[in-house]
């Protein structure tokens, strides 16, 4: 068989055949990266420091996960995952109470906002 001179710097096997191997899900991952380069991405993008990154700053300061206590691969994610359901129900607790107290108090502001004369029909 003739050999080409810069096949093997090409990458090709000893057929003449090159093998290109792609992500299975290359054609979704290109969509995605097209979006995260529009002005809309960007701008999403900007905020994941303040959301995304702050879970994982929290965890670490306020939830003892800079380090881990547990050995072993099993018990250290059953324990990641019992911090971060914590976290969960910690955020849902905070969300639940914020709305119960401007259901609670709620009609009082709308007293006062009346009486202000500014919002009166």
């Amino acid at each position: 068989m003739y050999e080409l001179p810069l096949q093997r710097k090409c990458g090709a096997n000893g057929k003449g055949q090159k093998l290109i191997q792609r992500h299975i899900w290359q054609e979704y991952l290109d969509v995605v990266e097209g979006i995260r380069k529009t002005d809309l991405g960007k701008s999403i993008y900007e905020k994941r420091k303040e959301t995304i990154e702050r879970v994982f700053a929290d965890a670490k300061e306020k939830h003892s996960m800079r380090y881990t206590h547990m050995r072993g691969l099993t018990r250290v994610t059953q324990w990641v995952r019992l911090k971060f359901a914590a976290m969960n129900l910690k955020k849902l607790a905070n969300w639940a109470w914020k709305r119960l107290c401007l259901q609670a108090f709620g009609k009082y502001f709308w007293i006062f906002e009346a009486a202000d004369g500014c919002c009166a029909a």
